[in-house]
């Protein structure tokens, strides 16, 4: 690459990882971020992003001279307005001289202030940029945010890590600590995971490729070979992978699945030994939690729960968003997994609070996807387009990925499961009962909960949540 005469105020593209190339600029890094210790690199801003990272040079490429080969690898729409974004710039600069001379700009300078006082003035805040494993594990127990909350997914926003020391909270968010440079350093535990279904298999995949040693497991054997041929290694029952690992992740369909896979035959209980670490990642009840929870740790083991947020799309891309509970040491411990299957994580105290905190996002995201399924199906009986609907939609402060994509598949009939939507359905379900245990009404998760078991019963169990549409069509 030529990359040897660089300078601030450059054009380039940058490379994060695994993630594709991306538009940048190479600017002056605030006065107080050191640039990471033995390696030649830039601090770049990219563009169409809020994301700025240290870039080792040997990642790094002349933006023109690879403009055109860049754009035909790349497709997707965020990529594209990041390359309008830089052809904008380029419009309003007078030329390379003046770019190389702007890297005091106030968009710098404002980056600088928010890396000195984000959120709340006062607040000690500091930013960790491609930094090593020993030196992120020194910032353990404090709360970790992405630069900038609620924004869009883009596959570059998961580098950039602002940590605001904990003041007290119960409640600790805690980011992923992935080195900038999108290197993950494996731990040295051997790990095992039970369950090889739409969420299981994209984060096996993502464990092996950061070169974590994983052994599998799954109910029905054949969907071990592929994991197997990239690395894994084969346990033959939950116990065998237990006995054989340090921390075994468990991610099954509901709280009947995950109890069989520890307190049936050849399960998970009897293989727990004293130290054993035991993560239970599936979305189900607090009670089951509670239930797993005891019998592990009766037998010495140690017990975390940490549930993930997202969809089949999110975990093959390492992008789920994890919300743990427990044991906090584990958690520690499981570090470097959680890095390469999530953006970000979440401890969240004692065990149940995870599973109570995922099943209100998912009664929520459930009840949305009703509530759209049932717009789009007006629009199409009072005589209004359904696209033009979806359109205006997206233009307003409801847009999301989830809405465009979603109503997208509708609209062409394509609802290959994402997320199942029996999957859905039960997790309203288990959020009505628990807040009928806390005597707390639930109407508009009732209402949309009726409508799922409605498309469960006309067979759309194994297609997308999506499908509750067609509840509203028959």
């Amino acid at each position: 690459m030529a990359t040897a005469h660089l300078r601030i105020g450059d054009l380039v593209w940058g490379k994060l990882g695994r993630y594709p190339p991306w538009p940048g600029k190479i600017v002056s890094p605030p006065k107080d971020l050191k640039k990471p210790r033995g390696k030649k690199c830039f601090f770049v801003k990219f563009f169409g992003t809020e994301d700025h990272a240290w870039i080792k040079v040997e990642q790094l490429k002349p933006y023109h001279p690879h403009k055109e080969e860049m754009i035909k690898i790349n497709k997707g729409k965020r990529f594209q307005q990041a390359v309008d974004a830089v052809e904008e710039f380029l419009k309003k600069a007078k030329g390379k001289d003046q770019a190389s001379h702007s890297s005091n700009s106030s968009e710098e300078k404002k980056l600088a202030a928010d890396v000195k006082g984000r959120k709340n003035p006062g607040r000690p805040v500091k930013l960790i940029i491609d930094e090593d494993e020993d030196d992120l594990n020194s910032h353990r127990g404090v709360c970790l945010q992405k630069d900038k909350p609620g924004s869009s997914l883009e596959p570059i926003s998961k580098r950039l890590k602002i940590i605001e020391e904990d003041t007290g909270s119960t409640s600790i968010q805690a980011a992923d600590s992935t080195a900038i440079n999108g290197s993950i350093i494996p731990t040295d535990k051997r790990i095992g995971f039970l369950g090889l279904g739409l969420m299981g298999s994209g984060i096996v995949s993502n464990l092996l490729k950061m070169g974590h040693v994983v052994t599998v497991w799954n109910r029905t054997a054949e969907k071990c070979d592929l994991f197997i041929q990239e690395g894994a290694r084969l346990g033959r029952t939950p116990a065998e992978v237990v006995s054989m690992c340090d921390i075994t992740f468990s991610c099954v369909s509901d709280p009947k699945a995950a109890r069989d896979l520890v307190l049936g035959p050849s399960g998970v209980l009897q293989g727990i030994r004293p130290g054993k670490c035991y993560v239970e990642m599936s979305t189900v009840d607090p009670e089951t939690i509670t239930e797993l929870a005891q019998v592990i740790t009766s037998r010495g083991g140690r017990f975390l729960e940490a549930p993930v947020s997202g969809s089949q799309q999110l975990s093959n891309d390492g992008m789920l968003v994890i919300l743990a509970a427990g044991d906090r040491t584990v958690y520690e411990d499981c570090s470097s997994c959680f890095q390469a299957m999530g953006k970000t994580s979440f401890f969240l105290g004692e065990a149940g609070n995870a599973a109570k905190m995922m099943l209100i996002l998912n009664m929520v995201q459930g009840s949305f996807m009703a509530t759209i399924a049932e717009g789009l199906t007006l629009a199409q009986a009072t005589g209004q387009s359904q696209q033009t609907f979806l359109d205006i939609l997206c233009q307003g402060q409801m847009a999301s990925t989830f809405l465009d994509q979603k109503c997208q598949n509708i609209l062409q009939g394509n609802f290959k499961p994402d997320y199942y939507l029996k999957h859905i359905q039960k997790d309203l379900r288990l959020a009505i009962a628990m807040g009928d245990s806390v005597n707390h009404p639930t109407p508009m998760a009732a209402a949309a909960n009726e409508v799922y078991k409605r498309a469960k019963a006309l067979d759309q169990s194994d297609n997308d949540m999506s499908a509750v549409y067609r509840a509203y069509i028959h």
